[in-house]
């Protein structure tokens, strides 16, 4: 048997025994099997359901390292499984010279269990990893997004507005901290291109980018308020807190509001309203 169809059928495998449940998906209506239809892991890896099709069938026989990455999150592979799941696709798994996409099976227990407040995972080089559907519902669906799209610095200095807005004094710490942050992953990291080619490529068409860099500038991101204008609920103002789990440089944002203020009454008239009310918009700040 082939690589590619070893690959694929581990593929299969790991789809058929993933529960709706486990990845947050309702479990109601009628299923030929208990695992996940190839729609939901292609929708919660990113990638389109004819190229997992063409995994699964062995017809694709090099995916990339975001996508392998994606996928192991999206099956929530253990460890050992994501490290067979690269060597399968024959993939250098992914070592500590570079910016790691693991999530811990806690973390996802955290978004899967937390649902009253708005949560999202990034990496060390802040790339939208994990997010829960009252993210999404507040901030914009981020799940059409690829590659630096899912970057939140890339977006932030190339990109227009978004739902968030900023003082001026806010903007200025928040550039700060983006910078500091990038800085600090190329330091842990330097053997990773992919973080290399990031910060070149904000150099190239961020002229504020690359002034802060060259100054040295140096932040961290620290808990704010911030002011959310979303299309359905009107105006929120949250507290932003980023918390970083033991072990690791994983980041989780929680947006969340005071206990029976207007916000946090905003905020569950989003959590039943969902994602089915949300305008059109870019993965905000």
């Amino acid at each position: 048997m082939s690589g590619s169809r070893e690959l694929g059928q581990a593929l299969r495998g790991w789809r058929d025994r993933t529960a709706p449940a486990t990845v947050g998906l309702p479990v109601g209506g009628v299923r030929r099997a208990a695992g996940l239809r190839r729609e939901e892991v292609a929708q919660l890896a990113g990638i389109s359901v004819d190229y997992l099709v063409r995994l699964e069938q062995g017809r694709a026989t090099s995916p990339s390292a975001q996508v392998l990455s994606a996928l192991a999150r999206a099956l929530r592979l253990s460890a050992a499984e994501r490290e067979h799941l690269y060597l399968l696709a024959g993939q250098w798994v992914p070592g500590p010279g570079q910016v790691s996409a693991h999530v811990p099976p806690g973390v996802r227990r955290l978004l899967d269990q937390l649902d009253g407040a708005p949560l999202s995972v990034w990496d060390a080089a802040w790339n939208l990893i994990l997010w829960n559907p009252l993210w999404a519902a507040l901030l914009g669906d981020p799940s059409a997004l690829r590659g630096r799209e899912r970057n939140v610095v890339w977006l932030h200095f190339t990109s227009p507005p978004s739902r968030v807005s900023h003082t001026p004094e806010q903007e200025a710490r928040f550039k700060a901290a983006m910078v500091g942050g990038l800085r600090a992953a190329a330091a842990r990291y330097p053997a990773d291109a992919r973080l290399r080619d990031l910060i070149k490529g904000l150099r190239d068409v961020s002229t504020d980018f690359a002034d802060l860099w060259d100054a040295g500038v140096v932040g961290v991101h620290e808990a704010i308020t911030k002011t959310v204008h979303h299309p359905t609920v009107g105006v929120l103002t949250l507290d932003c807190d980023v918390f970083t789990p033991p072990g690791g440089d994983l980041r989780i944002v929680a947006y969340t509001a005071a206990h029976g203020s207007d916000a946090a009454d905003r905020l569950r008239l989003l959590n039943v309203i969902g994602t089915q009310a949300m305008a059109e918009d870019r993965t905000p700040h």
